[in-house]
Formats: C-alpha cells, structure tokens, sequence
C-alpha cells in the first residue's frame, strides 16, 4: 500500500513562497551588464605595460581605480585594462600615438556605454546632461584613471559640489544663509545622468522637500504667532515645518515657487531661502 502525499493549503503557500524567493535571489546575482570591449579594425591588443611607456601620469593611480577591475582576459599580455575602454592599441603604437588610431572616451560616450548600458537611458530621458549631443562628456564629471571615477573623491580636496559648479557657477555661492542640502552634494536633490522630472530632480514637486522637510503636527497657537503664520522647529540639523498654512500653499504648487523659497540653493537675503 502505498501512500500519497497530502497538498495542504499551507504546504503549496509555504513550497510557492520558496520558489518564489529561489527566483528573486537568481536574478539579483545575475550580471545584467553586458559588458562588450570596444573594437578597433584592424587593431591587435598589446597590454597595459605598452601603454605605461608613453601615458605614465594616466597609469600611475590606475590599479587603485573602480575602472582598473575591467580588463579583457589574455593570458599572454597580461593586464590589459586600458584597452577595455580604449580599444585595442597595435595600430595606436605603430602610429607614434596619433589620436586617430585609438578610442577617446572624451569624445564620444559610446565606449562607456559598452558597460554602463543603463546610463545610456537615463541621458535619453527628457531632461538630462546634454552627453548624446556631445555637448557634455562622461569625463567632464568622472576622473576613469583614479579612485572611484567620481571627481572630487580619493586624493583630490574637491567635493562633490566641487564638480557641479564648474559649470553652474551661480549655485556655488557663497551664501550668508545656505541650504544644507548642498553640504550633502547636488545628488542629494538631481539624478545627473538624467530625469523625468524637471531640472533632473529626483523626485517632483514638494516631495523632494518633504523627504528632509517633514510637515510636523499642528501646535495650540500661543498666541506669539498668527494662526496665519508658517512655523518650524530645528530636527537634527534641519528646519521642520508645521502646517499651519504650508497644507493649502503646497496644493499651488511646489515649494521653491509662488514667492517663498526659490532661492533654494542659498540666499544672501533670508534665512528661509527667499531671494
């Protein structure tokens, strides 16, 4: 006699979650990244020593990079991180390093997103760095030789916000009244590669404030302030509102317009980032 097995309600919940997790934690350690090295007709790979010859101040710090991981395996030459992003350089060397015969990340972004594919759609979303109209490049704000390709970090005093106005001079300040959102670094409020949301933002409207901002409960009024008055406290380093009136304002709008904070990267003429 033999006896079946009885599928209770519990055992198929219990077996179906397992599978399901099994699946989940299969495609988290999938590598979704098709990395495919950069080609050049006609060219043959020669190995980073070859390249240390003439580039010395780009290979120096290299082996300490995020980028020094990638390299196209060959047993015979050895290391060849350059020219996973530079193509392979036979034809580079025989010319005496002419430009023409090797790949310029500087130049063209096509070689970085050989790897970084999801960076390629996030330029193409509508407000983004203008990188696939050449007029900006992935190095303007990226170091690929040192560190952890970011500029600003590893050897360098800069900061985040070092790279950023560079270019966008007027958010550089100094201000007498400054936002504390730019001591964490532009990122903390802009996607860089690009956005759905105006400015590339990362989030629209009062949502990205209210990430920091959290609107408190309402207090008694104590007679001190209107009822018409906006108040805020100090949490951990930052200005937390009460909404007394911040409830109707925000259904207008965002907070940075309507004539209260727009001067959101700093003000030299209110301390609640009013111009």
């Amino acid at each position: 006699m033999h006896l079946r097995p009885r599928l209770t309600k519990n055992t198929l919940i219990f077996g179906g979650t397992a599978a399901w997790g099994l699946l989940l934690i299969s495609c988290v350690a999938v590598n979704r990244a098709v990395v495919s090295p950069v080609t050049i007709d006609g060219a043959t790979y020669v190995g980073t020593k070859q390249c240390t010859e003439c580039h010395e101040e780009q290979t120096a710090h290299f082996a300490g990079s995020t980028h020094a991981k990638v390299a196209i395996a060959d047993a015979k030459l050895g290391d060849t991180g350059c020219e996973a992003c530079h193509g392979p350089g036979s034809l580079h060397v025989k010319a005496g390093g002419t430009k023409a015969t090797i790949i310029n990340p500087k130049k063209s972004a096509e070689s970085c997103f050989q790897c970084h594919l999801e960076k390629r759609g996030q330029f193409s979303l509508p407000n983004s760095h203008p990188v696939m109209a050449g007029k900006v490049t992935c190095v303007d704000c990226h170091d690929v030789h040192e560190g952890n390709a970011v500029r600003g970090t590893g050897a360098s005093l800069e900061a985040e916000i070092e790279t950023c106005t560079k270019c966008h001079t007027a958010q550089r300040g100094p201000f007498v009244y400054e936002h504390s959102a730019m001591r964490e670094g532009c990122t903390a409020c802009h996607n860089p590669h690009g956005s759905v949301n105006a400015k590339m933002l990362v989030a629209r409207d009062a949502n990205l404030c209210n990430s920091c901002h959290l609107l408190r409960p309402s207090v008694p009024n104590s007679g001190e302030i209107n009822s018409n008055s906006i108040r805020s406290t100090i949490v951990n380093g930052i200005k937390v509102a009460s909404p007394e009136n911040h409830n109707n304002r925000l259904q207008q709008g965002t907070c940075w317009v309507a004539g209260c904070h727009e001067a959101v990267h700093g003000s030299n003429a209110n301390n609640h980032l009013r111009r």
